[in-house]
C-alpha cells in the first residue's frame, strides 16, 4: 500500500524535477516509426533516451537524487550498484556536485560501460555475477565507509527523476494511448507511470521485462515482492532478481499490464532499429520495440515506445547482428553430401549462384563415411534475403539431388 505521507512521486516533485534535470540531459523528442508503425496498425513514436549524454535515461534520476542530498551526505561522497547506466548517472551527477563516487558493477558488464563510468571521474569496482550481488557489496562498502547509497531504482526520488520522461511524452503528443517501458528494478516505470495516471488516467501504461528476468512480473502475481533463484537474459541492463520494495506498490497500482519478452525477439529487434532508425540501442532498451507484437489491441492508437539506453560495447553488437541475421534467415547453413571427385564443390556452389546465394564459408569433412568416393560431408553457410530466398535455395538444391539439410549455424 501505498504511504500517504510520502512527500515524493507528487505532481510538485516531478514538476520541479523536471526543471532540475533539464540542467543535464538532452532534448529527446518523439520519432514516429514508419516501420513499427506498419508492423502494428498502431501510430508508434520512440522516447530516444539511448541519445542522452550518457546514453541512457538514468542521469535524470541521478542527478535529481542528488540535488536533494545535504551538503553532509555530498562530503561524505556516494555509492552505488549498477549494470552500468545508472553507474554512469551517478557518476555524472557526481561530478557536477562535487561528490566522491564510487560504483560497483557485475563482472558481467559491458566494457564500454566501465569505461564511460571510470572517464566521469569515479572509481569502479567489479564484483559478482548479476546486479544483486553487486548491490550487497556496495552497502557492505557504504556501511564500511560511511558512503551515502544512491540506489538505481528502489528509491523515490530517483524514482522521481525518471518519471521526467513521461513528463515531455505528455507535452509532446497529449493524446498518447500507450506507454511502453522496460523493467529492470523497476524505477523508471515508477516515475513513468506514476506520472502519466497523474496527468491523464487513461493512458495505459504497459512494462516489459526480459522473460529469463522477470522479477516484477512474478511479484505481481505473487502480491508481493519475490526474489527469482536465477536470472538468464542478455538485456543486462534488466537482469534483477529482485524489485525493489518502495517502489512496489507504486507499480501494482498504475501500472495496467507487464509483457516478458524472449531474447531472441530482442536481438531482431536490435536489427530493426538499426536497419529502419539508424540507432544502437542496448538490449534492455529494445524491450518496448520487441513487445509491440504482442500488442493485439492497439490498432490506431498512438504508443510510444521508450528506448532505455544505447551503451553497448562492439562485441556484443557484433554477436547480436550475427545472430539477428541468422534468425532472420538471412545467413543459414547446409550440408550436403558429395562424392569424393573433382568439380563436385565447383557444380554445388554454381547452383547456389544461379540462385543469388552468397557462400561466405564452406567446411569439409572427408571423414564422414569410410567410403569417401560415396560421400564427404560439405557444410555451406549461406547469405540469403530471407526466409522465401532461404526456401527457394534449399528447393533447387534438392531439385539437383544434394539432399541438403540444415544445421546449426556458427559463425
Amino acid at each position: 500500500m501505498i504511504d500517504p505521507d510520502e512527500k515524493m512521486l507528487t505532481l510538485e516533485k516531478f514538476e520541479e524535477a523536471s526543471e532540475i534535470v533539464k540542467k543535464v540531459t538532452l532534448e529527446t523528442k518523439l520519432i514516429y516509426s514508419d516501420y513499427l508503425s506498419k508492423q502494428t496498425g498502431a501510430k508508434v513514436y520512440l522516447k530516444p533516451e539511448n541519445m542522452q549524454f550518457t546514453g541512457a535515461y538514468k542521469l535524470r534520476g541521478a542527478y535529481y537524487k542528488s540535488s536533494t542530498l545535504s551538503e553532509e551526505e555530498r562530503a561524505r561522497g556516494v555509492i552505488t550498484a549498477s549494470a552500468g547506466n545508472h553507474a554512469q548517472g551517478v557518476a555524472y551527477a557526481a561530478k557536477c556536485y562535487g561528490m566522491k563516487a564510487t560504483i560497483v558493477m557485475p563482472t558481467t558488464t559491458p566494457l564500454i560501460k566501465v569505461n564511460r563510468t571510470k572517464s566521469f571521474g569515479a572509481e569502479v569496482i567489479l564484483h559478482g555475477d548479476v546486479y544483486d550481488e553487486a548491490c550487497a557489496k556496495a552497502y557492505e562498502l557504504a556501511k564500511e565507509h560511511g558512503y551515502t547509497f544512491i540506489h538505481p531504482f528502489d528509491d523515490l526520488a530517483v524514482a522521481t527523476g525518471q518519471g521526467t520522461i513521461a513528463m515531455e511524452i505528455i507535452k509532446e503528443l497529449p493524446l498518447v494511448d500507450y506507454i511502453l517501458v522496460p523493467i529492470g528494478g523497476g524505477g523508471l516505470a515508477t516515475g513513468v507511470s506514476t506520472l502519466a495516471k497523474l496527468l491523464n488516467p487513461k493512458i495505459k501504461v504497459i512494462g516489459v521485462e526480459p522473460a529469463g528476468a522477470a522479477c516484477m512480473k512474478t511479484s505481481i502475481n505473487n502480491g508481493q515482492v519475490t526474489t527469482l533463484d536465477h536470472v538468464n537474459t542478455i538485456a543486462d541492463g534488466t537482469a534483477v532478481k529482485t524489485p525493489g520494495s518502495k517502489i512496489f506498490p507504486y507499480i501494482q497500482e498504475n501500472i495496467d499490464d507487464i509483457l516478458t519478452v524472449d531474447d531472441q525477439d530482442v536481438i531482431v529487434s536490435f536489427l530493426d532499429m538499426v536497419e529502419n532508425h539508424k540507432m544502437v540501442v542496448e538490449n534492455s532498451g529494445l524491450l518496448t520495440v520487441a513487445a509491440l507484437k504482442q500488442m493485439t489491441d492497439i490498432k490506431d492508437k498512438k504508443v510510444v515506445s521508450i528506448l532505455s539506453g544505447g551503451n553497448m560495447d562492439v562485441i556484443t553488437m557484433s554477436s547480436v547482428v550475427q545472430q539477428g541475421l541468422i534468425f532472420r534467415d538471412r545467413i543459414f547453413t547446409v550440408s550436403v553430401l558429395l562424392p569424393d571427385k573433382p568439380g563436385e564443390l565447383c557444380r554445388v556452389s554454381g547452383v547456389i549462384a544461379e540462385c543469388s546465394g552468397n557462400v561466405i564459408k564452406l567446411e569439409h569433412n572427408q571423414f564422414v563415411s569410410t567410403n569417401r568416393n560415396a560421400a564427404v560431408e560439405l557444410r555451406i553457410t549461406i547469405e540469403a534475403f530471407g526466409t522465401e530466398h532461404k526456401n527457394q535455395i534449399m528447393s533447387v538444391l534438392e531439385k539437383e539431388g544434394f539432399l541438403p539439410k540444415l544445421v546449426r549455424t556458427n559463425i
